[in-house]
């Protein structure tokens, strides 16, 4: 075990150093994206759900699940901290430099890093919700996570346990509770309530429904042939 944390240190230095050695912009961009990935969520949450309105009650539930699942890899996260007591590196590291932000207050614990759970747990989320999105929200995940040892506040081993830990929560939560999540969107959609029904969405019946109003005033008595132009009695001459 020590050993493993001995070689935690070694790479926080080691990443430490290199983010002293890039330019200005780069370390702003680092500096941003530990808090903008977190929008960026947000906002793929919202384009989740606004998308599944149309979609079956099994992908709204799973849209609507995603930022909840994602709240609890938070927790569950949390929880873990207040157990594990590990001071941040950038004050526990001897010789490492100054972190690009300001290092938290004493009593904010490093194990796990929070940052790394929620994104973690929403790259999961997100991708079970909203097949393809993998290939975007693992990338920015562990962007993320990398940020948080590249600005100086967490050890590489608080970001690969707080991935870890979010993205298995997520899942289990994800499993759990769409069965019941379905249900209560099937039961929303059948609502009086049109706000109701507004935010859990019509479903695929909301495009089955013109097409087949479509058809039915048709009229039935219509011949097949009855846009074809009249032949002349007497033929072509």
């Amino acid at each position: 075990m020590d050993s493993l944390l001995d070689l935690s240190d070694r790479l926080y230095l080691d990443v430490a150093d290199f983010a002293h050695s890039t330019p200005h912009w780069f370390q702003w961009l680092a500096e941003v994206w530990t808090e903008a990935g977190l929008l960026l969520f947000g906002v793929l949450f919202l384009a989740g759900w606004w998308r599944s309105r149309d979609g079956s009650s099994r992908l709204m539930a799973l849209a609507l699940l995603a930022p909840l699942a994602t709240a609890f890899g938070y927790v569950v996260s949390e929880g873990l901290k207040s157990l594990i007591d590990e001071e941040r590196p950038c004050r526990a590291v001897l010789g490492a430099p100054a972190a690009l932000v300001e290092c938290p207050p004493y009593g904010d614990w490093s194990f796990p890093s929070n940052h790394s759970a929620i994104a973690g747990a929403a790259a999961v989320a997100l991708a079970l919700s909203w097949r393809g999105m993998v290939w975007l929200t693992v990338p920015m995940a562990l962007l993320m996570a990398f940020s948080r040892v590249f600005v100086g506040v967490h050890y590489p081993h608080d970001v690969t346990a707080g991935v870890l830990l979010g993205a298995l929560v997520a899942f289990l939560v994800m499993r759990a509770a769409e069965r019941p999540v379905r249900s209560l969107v099937e039961t929303a959609r059948s609502s009086r309530s049109s706000a109701v029904v507004w935010c859990a969405g019509r479903g695929p019946r909301a495009h089955a429904a013109p097409h087949a109003s479509s058809h039915a005033h048709a009229s039935p008595y219509a011949s097949p042939h009855a846009d074809r132009p009249e032949r002349s009695r007497h033929g072509a001459r």
